[in-house]
């Protein structure tokens, strides 16, 4: 985790915001549509659809993450680098996973 500095996503911090609440509605549509006892290919539907946006932004980050921490780690060299670089490639590691 980096610990000083702004994060890469800073300067995304809002669109982040943004998405990550209509996500959150998403959620609650499932709950609703569950407690409504609504039909399971239209519940899988839209379990799909918020899967896809949390992947959304999981590559957004990752990408702001590569790009921000990482690029700025390797400059500076050494083990500081190394752990950027160990630590990315685990989180993408994570992603493919899921």
């Amino acid at each position: 985790m980096e610990s000083s500095g702004q994060h890469g996503y800073i300067h995304r911090k809002d669109d982040y915001l943004k998405r990550l609440r209509r996500i959150e509605g998403q959620a609650r549509g499932l709950q609703r549509m569950v407690e409504d006892e609504k039909y399971c290919i239209d519940i899988l539907t839209q379990v799909s659809a918020m899967t896809k946006a949390l992947q959304s932004v999981a590559l957004g980050l990752v990408e702001e993450h590569l790009s921000h921490c990482v690029v700025q780690a390797a400059q500076a060299g050494g083990r500081e680098a190394d752990e950027k670089v160990r630590e990315a490639t685990e989180a993408i590691a994570r992603l493919v996973r899921s």
